[in-house]
């Protein structure tokens, strides 16, 4: 929620957000192609967005978060662009985006706000692809684990315990590294004393190496 609203207009946003859905692991929020009707908040869990590549596999396009907005990609031309998977159980919000456009325009700092997260969604995919384009191995999983620890900080989380709720090959997917890359860049961070790492846990020990490993400007979320 934004901040400065009064109470009538904090009712009005939560008759728009009053509807939950509960999302089972492993089923699709919404599909690729899919008619766009609404953005979702995600109250609890954790979701992948993921297009199918040309050879039939699925291609990890991010990662969302207890906190965050997913479904902007529907905004551009009223289709969703992607599957939306969950990663865990999950709820959302549903927030039908007719209804956010006529409340955006009566309310200013909500239409900031719906800015805002709009802004931060094209930062991230410009991150995205600097580290795609020029990072090897070592940088690309240093800068995801930053961008991680960080979004989940800003929630109220720690700053260097995490568990992963993908697998080691959805992040590959997600990096543009192979499943066995990606393992062994982890051992390595392992063997370097950078991380510690009990399956899907992980505590980051050294912070300053990681941020040594890869260039800052590419953690900004």
């Amino acid at each position: 929620m934004p901040m400065g609203l009064s109470s009538d207009e904090l009712d009005r946003i939560d008759e728009v957000v009053a509807t939950r859905r509960k999302v089972k692991r492993g089923t699709t929020l919404f599909r690729n192609g899919e008619k766009f009707t609404s953005l979702y908040a995600i109250r609890t869990g954790f979701f992948k967005t993921c297009v199918a590549s040309e050879d039939g596999r699925d291609q990890v396009t991010g990662f969302q978060m207890a906190g965050e907005v997913i479904g902007l990609d529907g905004i551009v031309n009223d289709h969703h662009t992607c599957d939306a998977v969950a990663l865990e159980d999950a709820e959302v919000c549903v927030m039908p985006f007719d209804r956010i456009e006529e409340l955006s325009r009566e309310v200013n700092v909500l239409q900031r706000h719906v800015h805002k997260i709009m802004s931060r969604e094209i930062v991230r995919e410009h991150g995205v692809m600097l580290l795609l384009g020029s990072m090897r191995a070592e940088e690309r999983l240093a800068a995801f684990l930053l961008n991680l620890v960080q979004r989940l900080h800003a929630r109220g989380f720690s700053q260097s315990e995490l568990v992963l709720r993908m697998t080691r090959e959805e992040i590959g997917s997600y990096l543009g590294l192979k499943l066995e890359t990606v393992s062994r860049t982890f051992s390595k961070f392992v063997e370097d004393g950078i991380v510690e790492v009990k399956q899907r846990h992980v505590r980051i020990l050294n912070t300053d190496a990681l941020r040594d490993i890869v260039n800052p400007k590419a953690c900004t979320e």
